[in-house]
């Protein structure tokens, strides 16, 4: 297996998001060896540290990618067995970034159906894709078949909801008229390592209707070391297959809400909407399942 992996190539796309940085450092470390495309927008401390990477790891050469420019991306494809796409916005969301996000996914899901050597593409999402409508409050559970809605996205300015729902669902729809195999990791809020540095405009637009997520039992967060592991869990085990909702933790408590706004600090203060909740006992229904989730990290996966 390890001899494999040194013969297997990986790309990420964009290395230099917050996630796509610990995927490759993940990669990596278990032997593959990566092409590391880099936006032009990308953020800068995190394609310096990468560059720096590449001039002592000889596993590791870094690409510079437009996702509007497809020759581009067909480049950095070349000879990659799978390609783990993450294309976070560093300047966070607003309605002209939706549409980029789009065009971006369908373009390195067209390059991957042109590129004979990709096996697989995992595409990374969010489950702010899969929280926001109506009546989420009311729904007992939500899963993998659920869907953020177009418009009470649109209507309340849920921008990065909106783009990682139309991303995924253009992804998945040209993903499956190519024929290609795809599966897709739908992280709650990311928080690890020097988060508040390197990703303060995405977790802010993931933290838009916050208050809402918490009482309706779908605020989630993740660790992005254990993220990272699961994109490439799911890369190699063959069984693979679907949507993967992926959290290690729901805020459902006040102690809980208060462990995450401090797990961010110093990006946000406490919030008033903590403050008062801190005085209550308050524990929220979780709504939230990820069963399948269990099953891909215990060794197997389900569709």
């Amino acid at each position: 297996m390890d001899q494999e992996k040194s013969l297997s190539c990986c790309c990420v796309l964009d290395a230099s998001t917050y996630v796509g940085f610990w995927i490759l450092k993940k990669l990596l470390s278990r032997g593959y060896s990566v092409h590391a495309a880099i936006r032009k927008n990308g953020d800068s401390e995190i394609e310096e540290t990468i560059r720096e990477m590449e001039a002592k790891e000889e596993r590791l050469v870094v690409y510079d990618v437009d996702v509007l420019d497809y020759q581009s991306i067909l480049v950095s494809l070349k000879t990659c067995k799978a390609v783990f796409c993450c294309l976070d916005s560093p300047e966070g969301y607003d309605e002209k970034e939706v549409d980029l996000e789009v065009r971006g996914a369908i373009n390195v899901v067209e390059a991957c159906g042109r590129t004979e050597s990709i096996e697989k593409i995992v595409f990374s999402s969010s489950l702010t894709a899969s929280i926001w409508r109506d009546n989420i409050g009311t729904q007992k559970d939500v899963d993998e078949k659920c869907w953020s809605d177009q418009d009470f996205c649109r209507n309340k300015k849920l921008w990065h909801a909106l783009a990682k729902m139309l991303s995924e669902k253009a992804a998945w729809a040209l993903a499956m008229d190519r024929r290609l195999n795809m599966v897709s990791i739908n992280p709650g809020l990311i928080v690890g390592p020097s988060v508040a540095q390197h990703n303060p405009r995405p977790t802010m637009s993931y933290l838009k209707g916050a208050a809402q997520m918490y009482e309706n039992g779908v605020l989630a967060y993740v660790d992005v070391k254990f993220l990272a592991d699961v994109h490439i869990r799911a890369f190699e085990d063959v069984s693979a297959c679907g949507r993967y909702f992926c959290f290690n933790q729901i805020v459902k408590t006040e102690e809980e809400a208060l462990k995450l706004v401090e797990s961010l600090s110093p990006l946000i203060p406490m919030p008033p909407r903590y403050e008062n909740v801190m005085q209550g006992s308050e524990v929220y229904e979780e709504r939230l399942r990820n069963n399948k989730l269990s099953k891909l990290v215990e060794a197997g996966s389900a569709c």
